[in-house]
């Protein structure tokens, strides 16, 4: 069997292209064919396929399950080296190597993880990598815009041959930018005390639809406008409420091949959402307040959080307190939403690469606020830090170019791909480590069946007792915000003899839901003055009668929890 280490194509060193992601994921499923298996579930407009890859024993056994996905915005590639350290650490579990995400876990944790189920897609928007990858250029989510643009707007080109497409600047009284004082190829914001000179700051590139004198402000969508995190079933709602909604839920191919594998499994009880930047996660409810959300799934998020800042050293914080961009205006169409709300499952999303921390910003009190924060020194500091640890990859120097538009131009800036929006390539590694650590440990949270029985000889046959139990952390619903969800069936089971005759009125027993034994932190129940269980909520009985010697095929589960099965012998 060849070891993990001769299988990575170094993905923790750099970021790895669609073909050598392909290949990464082909040899592992070749190497290890009983634990994992490649499927594409979509495929892009530029003929890419959406790659998952199903890791565990029995890869086609249907039991609760986790998903990770990673790269649906096009820049942020280290989310894709993350999604990819956790399968490696996973079949690093199964085949007996070593492996740092797990070495700190007790043997329970270890022996839950043996029989668990992961659904890793390492690139949901495998055209924009691409872009990012050979072009330099700046893609949000993919590079392309089906719109009929008659106004002016940017296109991103590289102008001077550099193999980049990143900013322009071009001197202008009315400029609102100026030369860092303290870092000159450095661009901060311009202040009333500044004496110039001043500058306008452009994406390289041309105008489309230019008159010749009306200069069109850039978008962050710019060229490449639909936002798959923008496009998802929950809450969408179309442009110009929502800025790169696209044309309809589901719209984007890579969204609705997401969409599509994750109604096939229904099984799904956690969910990570990988992106960059920042050092947070961030859970739901995105929409409303945490008053208004379902008090144990709060309560859950609170441990799970917990976990991810001892580990991480990321906090977790609302997505609706701390993460929206306009306090109180909600984002439409994003993927953790619809997985906690439609899915039911434990979602939420990770912001890679604490870079403000490492500067040692301070927090402010909206976590987003960090993004438009930063001071004037902070910025000095980044520069210093660009220069001294991440061999300056961030800040640019600034060359002359001829605009065939706007006439003579610097282009230059910042290229955001290895240092801002991802971590430098030396920390790779690290952040790779920590994040499988913590995913490996929420995958131990997922329901766990099982089923005991006990006999009785009764006159002219045998009573049977069967008892099924949920002994996992989760409730078999999942989060209790989608309980209510029409795929979200309860547990039930189902009886045929074998040799004996079955004295039943019915065969098929339906025992609603199991609750979970987790209760998160936090909960009422735990309170010190009046610490209370839930009685049995957590395990369903049903007894039936059987004449003759033979056994009963018992046949439990439901579509969320897959099914297993448990034989009784009577006499």
């Amino acid at each position: 069997m060849p070891s993990l280490a001769s299988l990575s194509l170094g993905f923790r060193e750099r970021f790895l292209s669609h073909d050598e992601i392909t290949a990464q994921l082909e040899q592992w499923a070749d190497a290890f064919p009983e634990l994992a298996r490649t499927e594409s579930i979509g495929t892009t407009p530029e003929g890419r396929s959406i790659w998952m890859l199903i890791v565990g024993k029995e890869p086609e056994r249907a039991r609760p399950a986790v998903w990770v996905d990673a790269n649906m915005h096009a820049c942020e590639l280290s989310g894709s080296c993350v999604a990819l350290a956790i399968a490696e650490a996973l079949l690093a579990l199964h085949t007996g190597e070593r492996n740092v995400a797990f070495a700190s876990l007790p043997e329970h944790l270890l022996a839950r993880l043996h029989d668990s189920l992961f659904y890793i897609v390492p690139r949901i928007s495998p055209d924009g990598a691409e872009a990012v990858l050979l072009d330099g250029r700046y893609v949000r989510s993919v590079p392309r815009d089906a719109r009929a643009l008659h106004t002016a707007h940017w296109i991103n080109e590289d102008l001077d041959g550099d193999g980049r497409a990143l900013f322009m600047r071009k001197e202008d009284p009315t400029g609102d930018f100026v030369a860092h004082p303290s870092a000159p190829h450095v661009l901060v914001a311009r202040t009333i005390d500044d004496v110039g000179p001043f500058y306008k700051i452009w994406p390289e590139g041309r105008i489309e639809n230019f008159d010749g004198v009306h200069v069109p402000a850039p978008s962050y969508l710019a060229d490449n406008h639909p936002d798959l995190n923008r496009n998802f079933p929950f809450r969408w709602a179309a442009e110009p409420d929502q800025n790169g909604a696209g044309a309809f839920a589901g719209s984007e191919p890579e969204t609705r091949a997401v969409i599509e594998a994750a109604v096939a499994y229904p099984h799904l009880y956690a969910w990570l959402n990988i992106h960059t930047f920042g050092g947070c996660f961030i859970r739901p409810p995105g929409d409303v307040p945490d008053h208004k959300m379902e008090p144990l799934d709060l309560a859950i998020y609170k441990q799970v959080g917990e976990w991810a800042e001892s580990i991480t050293g990321y906090p977790m914080v609302s997505g609706f307190d701390e993460f929206l961009y306009e306090p109180d205006k909600p984002l439409f169409g994003a993927l953790s939403e619809w997985a906690y709300e439609h899915r039911a499952t434990l979602s939420y999303v990770c912001e890679l690469w604490d870079l403000f921390a490492r500067l040692g910003v301070p927090r402010p009190k909206r976590f987003v606020d960090y993004y438009t924060s930063l001071r004037r020194e902070d910025i000095a500091k980044l520069a210093t830090w660009d220069r001294e640890v991440n061999k300056s990859r961030i800040f640019v120097g600034w060359t002359k170019v001829s605009h065939p538009q706007l006439g003579e131009v610097e282009v230059g800036g910042i290229d955001r791909r290895v240092g801002l929006y991802n971590p430098p390539f030396e920390l790779l590694g690290e952040v790779c480590d920590k994040q499988a650590t913590l995913m490996l440990r929420v995958a131990t949270l997922v329901p766990q069946l099982v089923v005991t029985h006990r006999t009785e000889a009764v006159r002219g046959g045998t009573r049977v007792t069967l008892t099924v139990e949920n002994r996992g952390y989760l409730g078999t619903y999942g989060v209790r915000g989608a309980q209510r969800r029409t795929f979200n069936e309860g547990v039930f089971a189902e009886l045929s003899a074998l040799g004996c005759v079955l004295d039943a009125p019915r065969t098929m027993f339906d025992m609603g839901h199991l609750e979970g034994w987790g209760k998160g932190l936090q909960a009422s129940s735990q309170a010190i003055f009046f610490q209370t269980s839930g009685g049995s909520d957590g395990s369903k009985s049903i007894t039936f009668h059987t004449t003759g010697r033979g056994s009963v095929h018992v046949r439990v589960g439901s579509r969320r929890t897959g099914f297993i099965t448990h034989e009784v012998q009577v006499d």
